[in-house]
């Protein structure tokens, strides 16, 4: 029977009043100016690749994702298609990712030119009180051409039900991104949300980032708690710990909803910059695996808080420009297995396949150390033969 998970990882900042113009909506996004993301454009923008969106739904019709919305899934209640959101926070969430960039106003993404995948799994509440629901929306949108998801949801508990889910997506080469979650009066819980704490997922905590001029640092006060702090300090309304990957703003964001924008805050909208980033990366390189999408957004990050990867920061802030120039050495397997699972655990590492050959240069190591190993057993059977032969001839001698 499937564990039931009762919290989904939900915060969108309230009070705040929705800004007037669209053309001002752009000087406020101020994390396309943090990670410089005009210039990670100049190598990627998303083309080619299909974001899955597991959340609310999303409204296909805001101005800022016409064109960019596949028809979806509901796995809530089948009333939709997924192109409609009756709580705002998946049109968020999908427009941070791929927000269209083919003006001067208005919310663009960090990957505009990638096609977003509505997969409805929240309700009316923004919750899921079942992860088995997750969980099958979750393999829907990997046979539905999706290569990157993002899951800006999560609770207490595991579900081996969506732990299956997961490994499905990781066997099929699907990067998987997904909040850490955030700290909420009255939960019983502070480790990092379930299923970003799954080992092979992105984890991503927020980061209080650097406000446009005139916005709070705190970014108010709702569900998801917490005041600010410097800039690039952790946000103390993120859930962070061993299971953290990365980091990205997660404060002030100015998000798109359905019938305009708003204020927002929370991690559930810092995962998305982190997914929109892996499509940028497989938009630049079609064929690279899993484990080297990764290992590339890992690799580059900016380093924050102690030297070296920390539980707090993870490997640091998501670095696009970094992402898509710097030189990588190319890998077999997902980092993250190892750095979320004890060794004694034997889960989802063992049922990820190891990686294929990429165009960055990767090779088919395994097959040819088993080429290899069955050369040797081949030589040696002959040998053995040879040696038998020699003496049969010596001991049997044939009659005069």
């Amino acid at each position: 029977m499937a564990l039931a998970c009762v919290v989904a990882a939900v915060v969108v900042a309230a009070g705040v009043a929705t800004p007037a113009y669209a053309d001002a909506i752009r000087d406020e996004q101020y994390q396309l100016r943090a990670l410089d993301v005009a210039t990670a454009w100049q190598s990627a923008n998303g083309a080619g690749v299909t974001v899955a969106v597991l959340d609310s739904g999303v409204d296909a019709t805001h101005p800022d994702l016409a064109g960019q919305v596949l028809p979806g899934a509901d796995f809530v209640d089948g009333s939709t298609d997924g192109r409609r959101d009756l709580v705002g926070h998946g049109t968020t969430v999908a427009a941070l990712i791929a927000g269209r960039n083919d003006k001067s106003s208005g919310v663009a993404g960090i990957a505009p030119a990638a096609k977003i995948l509505p997969v409805r799994v929240l309700d009316k509440q923004n919750k899921y009180d079942d992860a088995t629901v997750v969980a099958a929306g979750l393999r829907w949108a990997v046979d539905h051409g999706a290569t990157v998801v993002n899951m800006s949801l999560g609770g207490g508990t595991r579900s081996e039900a969506l732990a299956e889910a997961l490994t499905y997506a990781a066997q099929r080469d699907v990067v998987v991104i997904a909040c850490t979650g955030n700290v909420t009066a009255g939960a019983n819980y502070t480790e990092v949300w379930y299923p970003a704490r799954e080992p092979g997922v992105v984890a991503v905590a927020g980061l209080v980032g650097t406000p446009a001029s005139g916005a709070p640092a705190t970014g108010g006060t709702a569900a998801g708690g917490g005041s600010g702090g410097g800039a690039d300090a952790l946000w103390t309304g993120s859930l962070t710990g061993p299971p953290t990957v990365l980091t990205a703003p997660a404060v002030n964001l100015i998000g798109a909803r359905p019938g305009g924008y708003w204020r927002v805050q929370g991690t559930s909208f810092a995962a998305p910059l982190v997914a929109g980033v892996a499509a940028l990366v497989r938009s630049r390189w079609p064929s690279l695996d899993t484990a080297n999408v990764i290992n590339r957004l890992i690799r580059t990050a900016r380093d924050l808080g102690p030297p070296g990867r920390d539980d707090r920061y993870g490997y640091g802030e998501i670095n696009p420009v970094g992402a898509l120039t710097a030189s990588v050495p190319v890998i077999r397997r997902n980092p993250l297995v190892a750095l979320k699972e004890p060794p004694a655990v034997q889960r989802f590492s063992e049922r990820v396949p190891p990686a294929r050959a990429s165009d960055t240069g990767g090779v088919w190591v395994t097959p040819l150390r088993v080429m290899f190993s069955a050369a040797v057993g081949l030589a040696t059977f002959t040998l053995m033969l040879v040696a038998g032969l020699v003496a049969a001839r010596r001991f049997i001698r044939p009659r005069a």
